[in-house]
């Protein structure tokens, strides 16, 4: 078999450089830890954040179970519950017309995750409902729309109403169970998600 020579360059240390020559562990001061290894690396720096072969001493350390972790070790992916999710990233699902309402209670609890809306009475069914004050009757036009694309994305459409001047005005419910569903706070929570910043009256900044 064939045996490839290596020529290794040899190190000048200065005097108060040491070499510790135990059989499993060679040490070399840092800064010339430093320095061998910008030389094997040539101009490529890169290479400084490469990985590298553990050292003998640390694979006899167990240094891997101590960092890594045992095999044995039990790892689990959790899925968030509903509490934990906000309302705006859920889907609206079928409601049955068997289903009954959403208790009050209920969503007076729920109304904490959605902006500007109010629980209201309306017909003798509990709706959600918001208002918007907007720059000019243009602005409600495209309020509405923007409302437009949001409900048909969610697939629930509230009841909406430009009002003279420049109001806009939503109601939520869910009128095959006569009342509120999980959906309506679904969509109330993707309205409230729309950018509306554009179309509200500018403030005035006095001089």
């Amino acid at each position: 078999m064939a045996t490839a020579n290596l020529s290794v360059p040899l190190l000048s240390l200065p005097r108060h450089h040491h070499l510790n020559l135990h059989p499993n562990l060679i040490t070399v001061p840092t800064r010339l830890r430093l320095g061998l290894r910008t030389q094997a690396l040539g101009n490529d720096m890169l290479g400084d954040f490469g990985a590298r072969d553990p050292f003998p001493a640390e694979i006899a350390s167990g240094f891997g179970e101590k960092v890594l972790g045992n095999g044995n070790t039990e790892h689990k992916i959790l899925i968030p519950n509903l509490s934990s999710l906000s309302l705006s990233q859920l889907d609206c699902s079928a409601v049955s017309p068997l289903q009954p309402p959403m208790p009050e209670d209920d969503a007076q609890k729920l109304l904490r995750k959605v902006v500007g809306w109010r629980l209201i009475v309306g017909e003798g069914e509990l709706k959600l409902q918001c208002l918007w004050k907007l720059r000019d009757y243009k602005c409600g036009v495209e309020l509405i729309n923007r409302i437009y694309k949001v409900a048909e994305a969610a697939g629930h459409f509230p009841n909406l109403h430009l009002e003279q001047p420049n109001q806009v005005r939503a109601e939520l419910w869910t009128s095959s169970i006569g009342g509120l569903s999980m959906n309506d706070f679904i969509v109330a929570a993707k309205i409230d998600d729309i950018k509306t910043s554009d179309l509200v009256p500018r403030k005035r900044v006095w001089a």
